[in-house]
């Protein structure tokens, strides 16, 4: 058993020298990083089916690149961020309830997707890869990329966090202060949109609003204090990329998957964590 474990660490030390492998492993950090902070908002602000709704519209994005024969991520940027801000629109403009605007303007893109999706002839794996997530796919344009979008992210929101915190807690106090609220929420549905098609080529559509909203609901359950939550969903976001791409690695797993996974048992753990917590407070209370 030791020999198996011994094996398997030279391998994947062996498998860490690759340069695939190590812009696999820096863009999980960085995409954990900018899930982490942006998931933060998402979900004090209840936005967690927007994400779903704008990775589901992604599939739009991707056929249309798989169909002109172009990078199917580059396609995924202004489809993503033209779905985030019509939904916005609609929802500003509209007395109808936000679930019911992204339920109508997703069924439709995904409609859309679905019958462009059955136009592609012959090999499909472009498709297939961006539906389901491959992080060792990722090149230096999207660590580029996703560095601009992590550092524009940031510069945002922590130049207004007072002005965020307050829009996040009450935007009718942030709109009597005169905060532009309306632009405010423009831009970070920008950010988020973005943020979503970048993180779709690492874990895929379909588990890409996990790693947005699961590191900072993890967060959530350590801290209430607003700059030691954001803080901790940033590290909890990164440092579980790592780990899940450790153990695709040492099990040969999905990498996508696996991050998610990992995410996933770190929730569970610390929920099981401060419920223990909690009662043994009270017992010695």
């Amino acid at each position: 058993m030791n020999f198996f474990a011994v094996t398997t660490i030279s391998e994947l030390v062996a498998l860490l020298q690759y340069p695939f492998m190590q812009r696999a492993i820096v863009g999980a950090v960085l995409m954990g990083m900018l899930g982490g902070l942006l998931g933060s908002f998402v979900t004090l602000r209840q936005l967690s089916f927007f994400s779903h709704a704008v990775g589901h519209a992604a599939l739009v994005g991707i056929t249309l690149g798989v169909l002109l024969q172009l990078n199917p991520t580059w396609m995924l940027l202004p489809s993503s961020l033209a779905f985030g801000v019509i939904v916005l629109y609609f929802i500003e403009k509209t007395d109808l309830a936000s679930d019911s605007i992204l339920s109508i303007i997703l069924s439709g893109a995904l409609a859309i997707g679905i019958i462009l999706s059955s136009l592609i002839q012959g090999y499909r794996g472009n498709l297939m890869a961006v539906l389901f997530g491959d992080i060792l796919a990722i090149d230096r344009k999207d660590l580029i990329l996703t560095v601009l979008l992590l550092a524009a992210s940031a510069i945002f929101l922590f130049s207004t966090l007072g002005q965020q915190i307050l829009l996040t807690l009450n935007p009718a106090v942030a709109k009597v202060q005169g905060i532009a609220v309306e632009l405010h929420r423009y831009c970070f549905i920008v950010l988020l949109s973005l943020a979503v098609a970048v993180a779709i080529k690492a874990v895929g559509v379909l588990l890409v609003n996990a790693f947005l909203v699961i590191p900072a609901s993890t967060a959530k359950l350590i801290s209430h204090h607003f700059r030691r939550f954001l803080l901790l969903s940033v590290l909890i976001g990164s440092a579980t990329s790592i780990i899940g791409m450790i153990v695709s690695g040492l099990f040969n797993f999905a990498s996508g998957p696996s991050i998610v996974l990992v995410q996933f048992v770190v929730f569970i753990g610390t929920f099981g964590w401060t419920r223990l917590w909690k009662r043994c407070g009270k017992k010695f209370s």
